[in-house]
């Protein structure tokens, strides 16, 4: 699908619903369909759009992209790099806490639950929205990518300045959708252990995506967690 910049959503949902419609989509859920018949698959398909109700449309301020789901039992649950509470944090995510102290000063949070942010208007989500047990990436060819280019093409659109900050190289290559110069991009190497050292660390995401909101006279994020 090409999409059509003609288009205006109020919604989350209307713009699913608007996706559902093409062939690309339906192709792409019955893939993933398909998959959760033979394997175990995150998060679980009543939470794999979670981010959106974390997030309505008319409140996204900052977009958080990463690359696909945690692919361990019990945490993925729709939100990019968040865990429910009580969960024990995913080595990812303590580099973004680490970061995140290292940026603003604030204390470690304890709990990897990022729904907090999310009702700020900081929307969480991966290029990937799927993924199977113990296989990260194994659902980056399913048809995610067109669904994630379309949904920041849409974004791209919007009335008021975003911050987009695009962890990784799959983060980056969709955010290629991103072309107005209203919009701030931020860009570094992904959070996992296997990257952070090469460009997460020092990047100071969340200090100059609150630097760009108050200039915009859109306001900062409280970042804090508990």
């Amino acid at each position: 699908m090409v999409y059509n910049e003609n288009m205006k959503f109020s919604t989350w949902r209307e713009f699913v619903e608007a996706e559902a419609q093409q062939s690309y989509f339906r192709v792409l859920m019955n893939r993933v369909d398909a998959e959760r018949e033979k394997y175990e698959v995150y998060p679980a398909r009543q939470d794999m759009f979670s981010c959106f109700a974390a997030c309505p449309l008319d409140r996204v301020k900052v977009v958080i992209i990463g690359q696909d789901p945690y692919h361990g039992p019990g945490q993925a649950h729709g939100m990019s790099f968040s865990v429910k509470p009580g969960v024990k944090l995913p080595p990812s995510l303590q580099n973004i806490f680490k970061e995140l102290v290292d940026d603003l000063g604030v204390d470690m949070p304890t709990s990897g639950f990022l729904e907090p942010w999310g009702k700020q208007g900081v929307l969480m989500m991966n290029t990937s929205w799927s993924v199977r047990r113990g296989q990260a990436g194994s659902h980056a060819n399913c048809g995610w990518m067109e669904f994630s280019e379309n949904l920041l093409k849409m974004l791209n659109d919007h009335e008021q300045p975003l911050v987009f900050i695009l962890w990784g190289a799959h983060a980056q290559k969709v955010g290629q959708a991103i072309t107005d110069s209203r919009h701030l991009k931020i860009c570094s190497a992904h959070p996992s252990p296997f990257s952070a050292n090469r460009g997460f660390f020092g990047s100071r995401p969340f200090s100059r995506a609150n630097d760009f909101l108050v200039r915009n006279d859109r306001g900062a994020i409280d970042w804090q967690l508990p």
